[in-house]
């Protein structure tokens, strides 16, 4: 089978289950499609016009795309496939392989999919929420996440007990969390160089 071909045939079986599927000749090709911001997965060779398999895995890394790609390809070998699944490959797959298990392999690299954009959808929410804080505020909110009480966050801030309740009072507001296991969930969703900010 010619790689158009292979494309059309994959692209066939995906939409036969009700899988959206757009097969492109090229990585390029792909990337001036504009579709990297849908969710869905990439489904790369190793081998293929321009860019190889494994070196565009890299480069939509190095971009922070974070794509849930499963190869499938007939010139694979371990070396190959362990420096695929390290850099977050789904799944590496070689030919010729069964419908069923491409199929397994796609929808699992969609809902991983899915779930990644969640949870940066609720990271930059919980962001910008944060950043509504006053710098004290954002200290009290480190501290009570580790779990320090309003006494022992007076004495580390040189602050009465009061006032620490009413900036405790104020970030939670703010933060939209109303019981404290909501807004320790929050402070876990936003990246590390904000927490990083207050250590523990």
């Amino acid at each position: 089978m010619t790689t158009r071909s292979v494309r059309l045939s994959i692209c066939e079986l995906l939409e036969s289950v009700g899988i959206d599927a757009v097969g492109f000749d090229s990585t390029q090709a792909l990337i001036d499609a504009d579709v990297l911001d849908r969710p869905g997965c990439m489904i790369l060779d190793v081998r293929m016009p321009g860019v190889n398999g494994l070196d565009f895995q890299i480069s939509l890394a190095a971009n922070g795309i974070s794509a849930s790609i499963v190869f499938l390809t007939g010139h694979g070998d371990i070396p190959m496939t362990v420096q695929a699944m390290k850099a977050g490959a789904v799944e590496f797959l070689t030919k010729p392989v069964r419908d069923q298990t491409l199929l397994d392999a796609v929808n699992r690299a969609i809902e991983i999919d899915k779930d990644k954009r969640a949870e940066q959808y609720t990271s930059n929410a919980n962001r910008a929420l944060y950043a509504t804080l006053t710098p004290r505020e954002r200290q009290v909110m480190a501290a009570v996440v580790r779990g320090a009480m309003s006494k022992q966050i007076a004495f580390e801030l040189n602050i009465s007990e009061i006032t620490v309740k009413l900036h405790r009072s104020n970030l939670m507001r703010k933060m939209k969390t109303p019981f404290l296991t909501h807004l320790v969930r929050v402070w876990q969703s936003l990246p590390a160089d904000i927490r990083d900010e207050y250590p523990a």
